[in-house]
C-alpha cells in the first residue's frame, strides 16, 4: 500500500512540472508580435529556437498554445534536432529570451570526417578496379589453360599408332617420310605427326611473299624446311593445297616434298601453316635471274619439269591409285629448283583432280584461274571445255612451252646466252591485263620468239621444236608431258647428259 501512494506522488509532480500555466506572457519575434511590443500571451509554453541553415544563424522565439503540446511530457513542438535545430520551451513569463547555441555536427570517428571528394572516389573505385583485374586475368587464364587442354586431348585421340614416328629423339623428316612413303600409303605424314613437327618448327627467315602471305625458312631437328604461312582470307587457298598434296600415291621426286598443314593459333589471329622440304636455289624464275646455264643443265631442269608434271597428270588406277591432277598456274615462279639442279613443281594450290570412275572433276566454276601471262589460248578467249579433264592438262602444257622457252633463252651456246626475260615481254606490259594478252596470243596469234641461231645447236633445236609444239592454239594438238618426257630422255642420251 506505501508503494502505491509513492507512485502517485511521483505521477503527480510530473504532471505540475509540465502543467502549463493558465496564462503565459512570452517574448515574440514574429511579424504579428510587433504591435504588442514584441510579447505574446497564451495558455500553453514559451519557445526558443537556433538553427543553422546554409551557413546562416536564425533565432526565433514564439508562444506555442496548449492544444500543441502534445503529447504530454515530451511535446513534437519542442524536439529539436541534431545539427539543425535547438529549441528551448519553459512555462514562466519571458522565459524563452535565452540566447541558445548554434547546433553542429560532430561526424564519428573512423567514418572518414576529415576526407574530401578525391579521396573518398579513391576509396570507393580502388577495390572495384582491383576486383574487375582480377576478374579479368582469372578470365584470360581460365580461356588459356581450357585452349591448351582442348590441343592436349585433340592430340592424344588422333591417331596414337603413330607415337614411335615422332617420340624418338634422332628421327629425322627424311626418316619419317622414308617410313610412311614403304610402308604407308604415299599420301603425307599423318596429321598427328604432322601437327607434332609444324608446332617445333623455328621460323629463321623470310624467304619470299606473295598473294597468299609470306614463305619463311625454318628449323626441325637440325634440317631446314620451308613454311608457306597463309593470311587468313586464304583459308580456302590453303586448305586446298594441303589436300592436294595429300593425295594418294602423290610424292615424286620433281613435286615439291609435302611435309605438313597446321592451323597456329599465336593468340592474336590464326596462322595456316603449310611445311614442305626447303630449297635453297629457290624457285626458277629466280635462279634464271641470277645464273646462265649450260646445255647440260637445261636439259636436267627441262627434263626433270616434264616428269613431275608427268606424274601429276597420269592417273594411277588401283585401291592404292592416284587420280589425274592438273595444275592450272604452271609458271617458273611455282618451279622450284633443287640442289641437285633438277625442279620440283610447286604450288598446287589451284590444282584440280579428275575422277575417272565418275567422269567428274572438283574445280570451282571459275575458268579464269592462274596467271595472266601464261594462260593458254582457249582460257584466254574462254573457250576451253571445263567439262573435259584433258582440257586442263592442254592448258599446262601450253604454260610448260612457255616456261622451256625462259630456260632456252638462259642456255650458254658457243658462248652465246640472252639475258632473262619473262615470255612476251616485247608484247605486253608487265603485269598485263586479260584483254591484252588475249588479243597477242588468240587475235594476233603470236608467240615468243625462237632465235634462228638455235637451228646451229642440236639441244637448242630440240627446245625449240618442243616449245612450237606446245603452243599450238588447238590444245589437242600439243604434246603431251609424258611425251616430253621421252623427248628430252633421248636428247640426254644423246648429248651423253647424266639425270
Amino acid at each position: 500500500m506505501a508503494n502505491l501512494w509513492i507512485l502517485l506522488a511521483v505521477v503527480a509532480v510530473q504532471a505540475a512540472l509540465y502543467r502549463p500555466c493558465e496564462s503565459l506572457w512570452c517574448n515574440c519575434t514574429t511579424a504579428q508580435c510587433e504591435k504588442n511590443g514584441s510579447r505574446c500571451e497564451t495558455d500553453g509554453a514559451c519557445m526558443a529556437s537556433t538553427s543553422a541553415i546554409d551557413g546562416q544563424e536564425q533565432h526565433i522565439r514564439i508562444c506555442i498554445t496548449r492544444d500543441n503540446l502534445v503529447p504530454p511530457g515530451q511535446p513534437f513542438y519542442c524536439l529539436g534536432a541534431e545539427g539543425l535545430l535547438n529549441i528551448h520551451c519553459c512555462y514562466t513569463d519571458y522565459c524563452n529570451s535565452i540566447d541558445l547555441k548554434v547546433p553542429s555536427v560532430t561526424t564519428p570517428s573512423g567514418l572518414g570526417g576529415g576526407w574530401g571528394l578525391v579521396e573518398l572516389v579513391a576509396v570507393i573505385a580502388g577495390p572495384l578496379f582491383l576486383l574487375c583485374l582480377l576478374l579479368l586475368v582469372g578470365l584470360f587464364l581460365y580461356q588459356y589453360h581450357q585452349r591448351a587442354y582442348n590441343h592436349r586431348q585433340r592430340l592424344e585421340v588422333e591417331d596414337p599408332s603413330c607415337d614411335h614416328l615422332y617420340l624418338a629423339k634422332d628421327r629425322t623428316l627424311q626418316d619419317l617420310i622414308y617410313d610412311l612413303s614403304t610402308s604407308g600409303s604415299g599420301s603425307g605424314l599423318p596429321l598427328f605427326v604432322q601437327r607434332t613437327v609444324a608446332r617445333t618448327i623455328v621460323l629463321q627467315e623470310i624467304i619470299g611473299k606473295g598473294r597468299f602471305g609470306e614463305v619463311w625458312r625454318g628449323r626441325w631437328r637440325g634440317g631446314d624446311v620451308a613454311v608457306k604461312i597463309f593470311s587468313s582470307r586464304e583459308e580456302r587457298s590453303w586448305f586446298r593445297e594441303a589436300e592436294i598434296y595429300q593425295t594418294i600415291m602423290l610424292r615424286h621426286e620433281n613435286i615439291l616434298g609435302f611435309i605438313a598443314a597446321d592451323n597456329k593459333d599465336n593468340g592474336t589471329w590464326t596462322q595456316l601453316w603449310l611445311v614442305s622440304d626447303y630449297h635453297e636455289h629457290g624457285s626458277l624464275f629466280d635462279y634464271l635471274n641470277h645464273y646462265s646455264v649450260t646445255t647440260e643443265v637445261m636439259i636436267k631442269l627441262a627434263l626433270s619439269a616434264a616428269s613431275g608434271l608427268a606424274h601429276l597428270h597420269m592417273e594411277i588406277l588401283g585401291t592404292q591409285g592416284k587420280p589425274g591432277i592438273a595444275h592450272r598456274d604452271l609458271k617458273s615462279k611455282n618451279i622450284l629448283v633443287k640442289k641437285n639442279l633438277n625442279c620440283a613443281i610447286a604450288d598446287l594450290g589451284l590444282a584440280v583432280r579428275h575422277d575417272s570412275a565418275s567422269d567428274t572433276i572438283d574445280i570451282a566454276p571459275n575458268q579464269r584461274v592462274g596467271t595472266k601471262r601464261y594462260m593458254a589460248p582457249e582460257v584466254l578467249d574462254e573457250t576451253i571445255n571445263m567439262r573435259h579433264f584433258d582440257s586442263f592438262k592442254c592448258a599446262d602444257i601450253y604454260a610448260l612451252g612457255l616456261v622451256y622457252w625462259e630456260i632456252a633463252r638462259r642456255c650458254n651456246s658457243g658462248g652465246i646466252h640472252e639475258e632473262y626475260q619473262l615470255p612476251y615481254y616485247d608484247l605486253v606490259p608487265s603485269d598485263p591485263s586479260i584483254e591484252e594478252m588475249r588479243k597477242v596470243v588468240c587475235d594476233q596469234k603470236l608467240r615468243p620468239n625462237i632465235p634462228n641461231w638455235w637451228q646451229s645447236y642440236e639441244a637448242l633445236r630440240v627446245m625449240g621444236k618442243i616449245m612450237r609444239e606446245c603452243w599450238y592454239a588447238n590444245g589437242a594438238a600439243r604434246l603431251t608431258a609424258l611425251r616430253i618426257k621421252k623427248t628430252l630422255s633421248q636428247l640426254s642420251i644423246q648429248e651423253d647428259i647424266k639425270v
